[in-house]
């Protein structure tokens, strides 16, 4: 016993550890670890890990005095256990507790919080429900042992229990305690030290204000928080952001301009008409809300559909949205015909042209130039119908695949639009797109095709281009209008090395922002000789929402 540093008794139908419960009557009759033999602290004085999870039959927990070495504690699962004592503080070399899920466990020892050197504290679950609900701001003195054994409750609430937390921890749980947002303080800079925040299972509505106080904080996880609506600012610190948006009305993840790189996580609900936007990755708008000056200066004009913006923003029938992503805006609607602005058209699913120089003579069937040749995007268009009768498994949620190559430069862009709800069992529909470029991605005398691909063999009737020229006039007015999108960080003629292949093409595709698998369909596929292969990151994280160079 005196050489034991691990101890597990997990499942196991012990009542108490360590003799020390409040009633000892009351354990005369009942299995119990026999706290006589421990009187020698000797006997237990290496034990650095004791774990007594998924005893269902614990109640109480004590005499710590005599596991002086305990790094380790985990009682996780135990839905009886009542009762720890305060002689906790005695365990100085503890760096983990692990409490997660004792439902029976209403109250602390508030000197848990003298612990210096505790890391990591999880209490996931342990927020007590129901009549046996106690207000944490209740101190109680413990009338059945010692009188300076006061207890702390564990919360539904963190705004009084957070001040007796041990300051050195790293890594803190909370998940599933059914804590709102008015739940947390405002102000968790006690917590300095904090690296780790898990906030899972909650039924928060945004993030909690106090998480931007929180100086060192790296992870944030806010994962299957059904009624999450926003994020915004979350620290500039963070390398990792979990999170899940309910996408059924609005949401929005705003991110600091000087934010570091980050890894994410997300999952969207989506089963409505909806709006929300993550910022450098995606930003959904119903039509009716799209300013008009951003319409004009996309090059989009006599919109039949816009001329109903008087209808509801959120109706299902006429919610037509607005999409922009990697520096493109696109957005489907119900019609049989292209805007008849689209002078240079192609029958079927493809298109190609040659961007003309100022000199070039413009005609009915070709792309027009601009005397001053500053190119800034191209519109695309394509008109499809006959959707197919029956959704096959797996693709409530389709999108088409576009893809541009400037030929001339060896430049690919496939286009893999963010999923879109709207245009289900539309037998003829339209989809028009802005593409905005950089300096040195399209030029007069580039040779330019482009290719759209549909799910199941559907009909795509003809697709059209047209050329949008910054005309030299109300530039600055222009910059103010564009200038937010073209400050995203992830678009084209910004960074987009990370949807780069191994052979060249640029896959755009919105879950690649994500740390999950990418698996691109077989006639998506065509685009890319050898497989969607992306290069390399030279770093784990890499997501930035802003550009640097416009900040700068």
């Amino acid at each position: 016993m005196m050489n034991l540093v691990a101890l597990d008794m997990s499942y196991s139908n012990i009542e108490s550890f360590v003799g020390c419960y409040n009633n000892p009557q009351r354990l005369e009759k009942r299995q119990k670890l026999d706290g006589s033999c421990l009187k020698d602290k000797r006997l237990l004085g290496s034990l650095k890990i004791l774990n007594l999870s998924f005893c269902k039959q614990l109640r109480s927990l004590g005499d710590f005095d005599q596991l002086p070495a305990l790094e380790k504690l985990i009682v996780r699962n135990c839905i009886g256990l009542l009762d720890v004592c305060e002689s906790i503080e005695q365990c100085a070399e503890l760096v983990f507790i692990d409490l997660s899920y004792c439902k029976k466990l209403e109250k602390l020892p508030r000197n848990v919080g003298m612990l210096k050197n505790v890391k990591t504290m999880l209490l996931d679950g342990c927020s007590p429900g129901g009549s046996r609900i106690q207000r944490a701001s209740n101190i109680d003195i413990n009338t059945r042992t010692s009188s300076s054994s006061f207890m702390v409750g564990i919360p539904s609430d963190l705004k009084f229990f957070v001040i007796y937390l041990p300051r050195s921890l790293v890594s803190l749980s909370v998940a599933n305690s059914n804590m709102s947002t008015k739940s947390f303080p405002m102000d968790l800079s006690c917590l300095s030290m904090l690296k780790e925040l898990y906030l899972d299972g909650n039924p928060m509505n945004s993030m909690p204000s106090c998480v931007r106080t929180l100086p060192r904080l790296e992870i944030l996880s806010m994962e299957n928080c059904r009624k999450l609506k926003s994020v915004e600012h979350p620290p500039r610190t963070l390398k990792r952001l979990l999170f899940y948006v309910n996408g059924d009305l609005q949401g929005k993840v705003v991110f600091d301009p000087e934010m570091s790189p980050l890894q994410l996580s997300s999952t969207v609900s989506v089963s409505a008409a909806f709006s929300y936007e993550i910022e450098g990755i995606v930003k959904i708008q119903p039509m009716v809300c799209v300013e008009e000056e951003v319409l004009r200066s996309l090059g989009w004009s006599n919109l039949d559909f816009l001329n109903q913006r008087h209808l509801g923003a959120y109706s299902w029938e006429s919610g037509t949205q607005m999409i922009y992503e990697f520096g493109i805006f696109s957005t489907m609607y119900e019609a049989q015909e292209m805007p008849s602005w689209f002078r240079h058209r192609s029958v079927g699913p493809s298109i190609s042209f040659t961007i003309p120089s100022s000199s070039s003579s413009s005609s009915s069937s070709s792309l027009s130039s601009s005397p001053n040749n500053l190119l800034k995007g191209l519109n695309f268009c394509f008109s499809a119908d006959k959707l197919r009768p029956a959704v096959p498994y797996g693709w409530f949620h389709w999108s088409p695949v576009m893809a541009i190559t400037n030929i001339t430069k060896n430049h690919t862009w496939i286009y893999k639009r963010y999923k879109d709800s709207y245009c289900f069992d539309r037998k003829c529909w339209v989809l028009l797109s802005h593409w905005m470029f950089g300096m040195n991605e399209m030029e007069a005398g580039d040779h330019v095709t482009i290719f759209v691909t549909l799910p199941y063999n559907e009909c795509v009737k003809e697709c059209g281009v047209s050329l949008v020229y910054d005309d030299g006039e109300k530039k600055d007015e222009e910059e103010d209008v564009l200038g937010y999108y073209k400050s995203w960080n992830h678009i084209i003629g910004g960074d987009l090395s990370p949807f780069k292949t191994t052979t060249g093409q640029y896959v755009l595709y919105y879950w690649r922002f994500f740390d999950y698998g990418v698996t691109l369909y077989q006639y998506y596929r065509k685009f890319v000789p050898d497989g969607p292969h992306f290069q390399a990151q030279t770093e784990k994280c890499w997501f930035r929402a802003f550009s640097q160079g416009i900040l700068a």
